[in-house]
């Protein structure tokens, strides 16, 4: 008998081989689903494809789908209501949560379960993932329109996945609101906070305040310099640059949206950043306010202080008139009204805001602020609508129930409102302001501050542990913000947008404990071919060498890095362009002399970044220790000068920017002939050079001499645009080991500048001394 048993278990032992073989890979999907098991073989679609549904809200998120085959491949699936059988058979299932779904595929069939039409939605967009890319084709095309067997049970982790779109400070045209819509909807992003007022414009028409667009919607052309360095406009210039959404428009971006189950919250910005509203209504700012009244092209200085006035009723009327035309537009839940970054300078001294203090017994300007949004507050919810609102709200009494975003820093602000019992978002700006560079600043256009990579965001997690239990409760969601300062064209704004979206879906929907980086940069690629397919215009910065150069012992180490993994990075050292035959970088490279590193990331072969190109140039100073070294002082002597982002984290700074100094220890005398020290200009951030620099020499490091003394004017220290000046000086052959420079801040920028008030700050980099 055991040998017949043995028989039979050799005869079966290739067709379990070949079930093996025949099984799929797990199929790649951003954002990971909660548990995913792949089948054996493929599900076609085709012409005879029927999909059954229950009732005509299923049917309407089957048809969209559907459509997607009529455009891409030349065919349209059937569609039948209430039938029971069916290819793609859709089954509500009460006991699964709200958004929640349940897939089955296999070569025969699809079975979606799901209790809500999101969830059927969400389970709709997984397919469309699972298909072949040339889905997105808006003509027909020849592909595999073929899907893996699979089964998943899939559940968000938050129900607030949102997106901040900025159309303010770049208009896009609907067109291209409606195509980040759907690129939204694959990622499973249920929320479109759509920022439309602002300094710098106003986007949509009021049809009782028609003033609003026609002088709010439109600024001057300052597109000549950087956003931050854009000097306010003068009376009679022309105003060329913006545009606005008409109502008929804003009722197709919202019903877009809604058939893709995403809501459009819309933010009208109180009382401050409100110049754009305010040059069309003048009579809504405080009477003490004596500037020009325009929509403001940049930062705007101290014309971003002015604000509605918080003592003139009229300005509660006209808001709220505003809000009246706000609320039919939006069927939203949540109506966003602003409240940061509100200077109190002109309510200080409002005598109509100083009475309504008086009347109101307020304390302070802030607590006028409490009032004002209290007041606006109260008004949206008699509406049925809640109010969200920035984390200064915190700064005084929050309005009751009103939801908190918070952003300043790490977001932490808003922990305040939580403790005081309120619901809250995460939108922290360290990590989810996509303005922010989001790959090594040596490839990326022009923006602000520092970097926030794909990796970043994707190891964002909003819950902390220190945090007190209730907290959590509290939290609604995450949320990537897009301020546009930098982009000009609908173009920059995808760049900015794209893949970062990706990874703030994975943050927002997926479980901690089941995200895996790797496994989410093969789906994020797969959605990327699909936005490649829709012209989106992605960044590839992925894809870049962030490269490190450190002083150790007398030598130059030099650590190259890429966010990816999967990646191999390729390098020569003689002025040759990397290939895929080049050295493969291992471990960090040591340098003792001249000479030019250039790099790139490859994959199978391929070029996949850009070519990192570091010119190393050796002199006196290079490789020398930095005695006490503070901050980042290291890149003074690493024998690379840096760029013209001054943020590239090759210039050096100082927190204290009054007075400071720092002492290269050349290891031993020296003949010194010249000192060279490079300062870098950025004058929209307020970084400029001192007032003053000095240079010491000493042989013993106790005894110093000075040997230079450069003193700089005001107008040299302020004079406008991104540049490098090199501070040069003659050391007439001297003998020391070690070099002091010593530099006294250049003070607080003065009141013409585009940041009046602002502590200017000093960047050097590079030290050389022959």
């Amino acid at each position: 008998m055991k040998y017949t048993l043995l028989y039979i278990c050799l005869l079966l032992l290739p067709i379990v081989a070949a079930n093996a073989d025949n099984i799929t890979r797990t199929p790649d999907i951003v954002p990971a689903p909660v548990q995913m098991v792949p089948g054996s073989g493929n599900f076609r679609f085709s012409d005879r494809t029927t999909f059954a549904v229950e009732n005509a809200e299923q049917a309407g998120v089957a048809k969209s789908f559907v459509r997607l085959f009529t455009h891409a491949a030349g065919f349209t699936p059937k569609l039948k209501t209430g039938a029971r059988k069916g290819d793609v058979l859709f089954v509500t299932d009460r006991s699964l949560k709200s958004e929640a779904y349940e897939l089955d595929v296999t070569p025969k069939n699809i079975t979606i379960k799901a209790s809500d039409i999101k969830g059927f939605f969400y389970a709709l967009q997984t397919i469309r993932l699972l298909l072949p890319p040339s889905i997105e084709s808006t003509k027909a095309v020849q592909a595999d329109w073929t899907v893996p067997a699979v089964q998943i049970k899939d559940e968000p982790r938050f129900g607030f996945r949102s997106f901040m779109l900025d159309v303010v400070r770049c208009f896009i045209p609907k067109e291209n609101v409606l195509r980040i819509i759907d690129c939204m909807a694959m990622l499973k992003i249920n929320t479109l906070h759509f920022h439309l007022t602002d300094d710098n414009g106003w986007r949509i028409e009021i049809k009782k305040y028609p003033k609003l667009t026609e002088v709010g919607a439109w600024r001057v052309d300052h597109t000549d310099v950087p956003f931050h360095s854009r000097r306010n406009p003068k009376p009679g210039e022309p105003t060329p640059i913006g545009g606005f959404f008409t109502q008929e428009e804003i009722k197709e971006i919202v019903a877009y949206a809604a058939e893709r189950q995403i809501e459009v919250i819309p933010e009208i910005e109180m009382p401050a950043h409100a110049n754009a509203a305010l040059a069309s209504y003048p009579q809504m700012v405080c009477p003490v306010v004596d500037k020009f009244l325009g929509v403001l092209p940049g930062l705007g200085g101290d014309h971003a202080g002015i604000i509605f006035c918080a003592g003139n009723d009229s300005v509660y009327t006209f808001l709220q008139d505003i809000i009246d035309e706000i609320l039919p537009l939006f069927p939203s839940r949540y109506i966003h009204l602003g409240g940061d970054e509100a200077r109190k300078t002109y309510w200080e001294k409002c005598p109509l805001c100083q009475a309504r203090m008086k009347k109101e017994h307020l304390a302070n300007e802030e607590d006028l602020q409490g009032y004002f949004m209290k007041r606006m507050s109260d008004y949206v919810q008699s509406k049925g609508r809640e109010v969200i609102g920035w984390d200064e709200l915190t700064n005084t009494t929050i309005p009751e129930g009103v939801i908190i975003y918070g952003w300043q820093g790490l977001g932490n602000a808003a922990l305040k409102a939580a403790a005081q019992g309120h619901r809250f978002v995460m939108t922290p700006a360290r990590i989810m302001y996509l303005i922010r560079y989001q790959g090594p600043q040596w490839f990326e256009p022009v923006t602000y501050f520092g970097n926030i990579t794909l990796k970043d965001v994707y190891d964002y997690e909003p819950v902390q542990k220190d945090w007190k239990p209730e907290y959590a409760s509290l939290l609604m969601g995450v949320q990537a913000s897009l301020w546009t300062e930098f982009c000009d064209k609908p173009e920059d704004v995808d760049y900015l947008a794209f893949p970062r979206l990706a990874a703030l879906a994975e943050v927002a929907w997926t479980q901690p404990e089941k995200k895996n980086w790797p496994s989410f940069l093969k789906a994020m690629d797969v959605y990327n071919e699909h936005l490649a397919v829709k012209g989106v215009e992605y960044a590839r910065s992925m894809y870049n060498i962030q490269h490190t150069i450190t002083p150790v012992d007398g030598v130059l180490r030099v650590k190259l890095e890429c966010v990816r993994p999967d990646m191999e990075i390729h390098y020569t050292l003689d002025g040759s362009e990397p290939a895929a035959a080049s050295s493969l970088y291992s471990g960090e490279l040591t340098l003792n002399k001249t000479l030019t590193v250039k790099c790139a990331t490859f994959a199978d072969g391929k070029q996949m970044g850009k070519t990192l190109v570091l010119p190393v140039k050796w002199n006196k100073a290079t490789a020398k220790p930095i005695l006490n070294p503070v901050s980042n002082e290291y890149v003074l002597t690493n024998g690379l000068r840096g760029s013209l982002k001054y943020t590239d984290l090759e210039w050096c700074s100082w927190a204290k920017n009054d007075s400071i100094s720092f002492t290269v220890d050349l290891q031993k005398e020296e003949k010194l002939h010249t000192f060279t020290l490079g300062c870098i200009t950025c004058y929209g951030m307020a970084v400029h050079k001192p007032s003053v620099i000095q240079v010491f020499v000493s042989t013993d490091n106790r005894n110093y001499r000075k040997v230079g003394e450069t003193r700089f004017t005001p107008e040299e220290i302020f004079r406008e645009g991104t540049y490098i000046d090199d501070y040069s000086l003659d050391m007439g052959g001297v003998q020391a080991r070690y070099v002091r420079v010593k530099a006294k801040g250049a003070g607080a920028c003065p009141p013409d500048h585009v940041r009046p008030g602002q502590e200017a700050r000093m960047y050097f980099d590079e030290m050389i001394i022959e």
